[in-house]
C-alpha cells in the first residue's frame, strides 16, 4: 500500500510540474523575464514557508538549529539548481513543452537518481540506498532497468523533435511556435538538465532538517509511520538559492530589455497577469510538496527521483499533444512522439514494480 501511495503522490507532483507552464501562456503583454520572476516569487519565496508553517510545527526553530555549513551547502545546491530552473524556462521556450521537458528532465533524472546513490557508497547514511546495494538486489536492478527504459523513451522523444524541426517550414513554424529554435534550445536544455539535478543533491544535503522534523512528529504522533511533510523544511532553504539565481538574472534582463514597466503597464491586463503567474508559481511548488510525500512512502531516494521525473516528462509530453505543438508535422513524427510517451509509461510501471519489491 505504501508503494502504491508513493507512486500516486509522485504522479500528482509530476502532473503539477508538467502543467505549471500552462498558466504562463495566459499572460499577455509581459516579457518572459517579467512573468517568470513573478511566478518564481510564489514558487521559491512565498509558498514554501507557508507550506512549512502549515505542516511543521516550529520549522524556523529547526532551520535556526541547523549547522551553518549544512544550510550553506543546501543553499549553494539551490543556487546551482536555480540556474537549471532558469534555463528550463528557456528550454521550454525554444523547444516547446513536450520536447524541452523530455530532454531537460531526462538528464536531470539520470544525474539526480544515480549520483546521490553513488555518493552514499562512499559515505553511508542509515536509510539511504547505495548504488552498490541497488545493483546487488533484484529491486534495485528493476529500478535501474526502468531508468534505462525511460532514457530510451527520452531518446525517442528527442528523435521526434529532430524530425519536427526538419519538417516545419519557416512559415509553419511561425504559426505554431514563433520561438522554436532547436540548436539553441538543445544547448540550453543540456545545461538545464545537468544543473537541475542539484535539487536532489540539495535535498540530500538538507536531510538533517527533515530528520528532526520527522522525529518531532513521531514524538507527538507515535505509531503513525513516517512524517509525510518532513521535506517541507528543506524546501525553504533550498529554494532561497533558486530565488537568488533567478531574481538576479530576471532583473538583469529587465534592465537590459527595459521591461521594468511590465509590472505597472496599465495598457495590459495586469491583474490577470499577476494571477496567472501566481497560479503557475504555486503549481510549480506543488510538485515538490507531493514529491516529499511520495518519498516518505517509498523510502527510496533514487527510485523516487526517477518516478518523479518520469511523470513530469509524461505529463509534459501529453500537454505537448493537447496544445497541438505537433499539429503541423507528419503522421510518422506524431507516431514517434507517441511511441516515446508509451515507452516512458512503461518505465514508470517498471520502476513502480521495483519499489514494490523493495517494500
Amino acid at each position: 500500500m505504501n508503494a502504491l501511495l508513493g507512486v500516486l503522490f509522485h504522479f500528482i507532483g509530476g502532473f503539477a510540474s508538467g502543467s505549471f507552464y500552462i498558466p504562463y501562456k495566459k499572460v499577455k503583454g509581459w516579457n518572459w523575464e517579467s512573468f517568470w520572476i513573478v511566478g518564481g516569487l510564489f514558487s521559491w519565496f512565498i509558498v514554501p514557508p507557508i507550506a512549512a508553517y502549515l505542516t511543521i510545527a516550529g520549522f524556523m526553530d529547526i532551520i535556526n538549529a541547523t549547522a551553518s555549513s549544512g544550510l550553506l551547502i543546501t543553499y549553494i545546491f539551490g543556487v546551482l539548481w536555480g540556474i537549471g530552473g532558469l534555463t528550463y524556462g528557456l528550454g521550454v521556450r525554444y523547444l516547446g513543452v513536450s520536447l524541452g521537458s523530455s530532454v531537460i528532465l531526462g538528464l536531470c533524472m539520470v544525474f539526480g537518481a544515480i549520483i546521490p546513490a553513488i555518493y552514499y557508497d562512499f559515505s553511508p547514511v542509515i536509510g539511504k540506498d547505495t548504488f552498490s546495494g541497488m545493483i546487488s538486489n533484484s529491486w534495485g536492478l528493476t529500478v535501474i532497468i526502468g531508468l534505462l527504459i525511460c532514457i530510451v523513451g527520452i531518446i525517442i522523444s528527442g528523435k521526434a523533435g529532430v524530425m519536427k524541426e526538419r519538417e516545419l517550414t519557416k512559415e509553419v513554424a511561425s504559426e505554431s511556435n514563433t520561438e522554436y529554435k532547436f540548436a539553441l534550445g538543445m544547448f540550453v536544455a543540456i545545461i538545464s538538465g545537468v544543473l537541475s539535478a542539484c535539487f536532489n543533491f540539495g535535498l540530500e544535503a538538507g536531510q538533517s532538517m527533515a530528520t528532526i522534523a520527522n522525529e518531532n512528529w513521531k514524538l507527538a504522533n507515535p505509531n503513525q509511520g513516517e512524517f509525510l511533510y518532513r521535506n517541507n523544511v528543506i524546501y525553504v532553504v533550498l529554494l532561497w538559492g533558486g530565488l537568488t539565481t533567478n531574481f538576479i538574472w530576471c532583473m538583469v534582463l529587465n534592465a537590459r530589455n527595459k521591461t521594468f514597466s511590465d509590472y505597472s503597464n496599465k495598457k495590459i491586463p495586469l491583474l490577470k497577469n499577476y494571477i496567472f503567474s501566481a497560479i503557475a508559481g504555486t503549481t510549480w511548488f506543488l510538485q515538490f510538496f507531493f514529491y516529499g510525500m511520495g518519498e516518505s512512502k517509498l523510502g527510496n531516494g533514487p527510485s523516487s527521483w526517477i518516478l518523479h521525473m518520469a511523470f513530469i516528462i509524461l505529463v509534459a509530453n501529453m500537454w505537448g499533444l493537447v496544445l497541438k505543438e505537433w499539429k503541423s508535422v507528419s503522421k510518422k513524427t506524431n507516431a514517434t512522439i507517441i511511441a516515446g510517451i508509451i515507452v516512458i509509461i512503461i518505465s514508470v510501471m517498471v520502476v513502480g514494480y521495483g519499489n514494490n519489491l523493495h517494500n
